[in-house]
């Protein structure tokens, strides 16, 4: 059920996925095959990131994470988001976007980019203040 915010604010995005890409991944398949098989659907680019960080490379996961970041706001906008308002974890099909999102500010953690960090951390709130981190 969509719950409209009563005291005016846009009403939460639901992005409509790509369920090959996430059965691929589901599968087993490797994150790179299915990033370049589906490269519009950011949960791919965010298991990228996600491998890349835990591998002790910030920058590779900074780049993989900005590409999923990228690839998640075209589809938001897409699918009538204006640049803010709940993008909410609970639809499993956000969660590209926003593990994209989180990864893009551990990596700028790691690289020293602070400015990117404020304005990650702010996003995550915006999208969904209940997202994991």
């Amino acid at each position: 059920m969509t719950h409209h915010d009563l005291l005016g604010g846009p009403p939460p995005t639901y992005l409509p996925g790509v369920p090959a890409a996430a059965k691929a991944l589901a599968s087993g398949n490797p994150a790179a095959e299915v990033a370049a098989s589906y490269p519009a659907d950011s949960l791919a680019w965010a298991v990228l990131a996600e491998e890349a960080l835990a591998a002790g490379e910030p920058v590779a996961g900074y780049a993989y994470a900005r590409t999923g970041y990228h690839r998640g706001l075209d589809s938001l906008r897409r699918n009538g988001w204006k640049g803010f308002g709940p993008v909410p974890w609970s639809h499993e099909p956000n969660r590209g976007f926003l593990r994209a999102l989180a990864a893009l500010g551990q990596a700028a953690t790691a690289i020293e980019e602070t400015d990117e960090v404020e304005r990650v951390g702010a996003l995550l709130t915006d999208c969904d203040p209940a997202a994991p981190r």
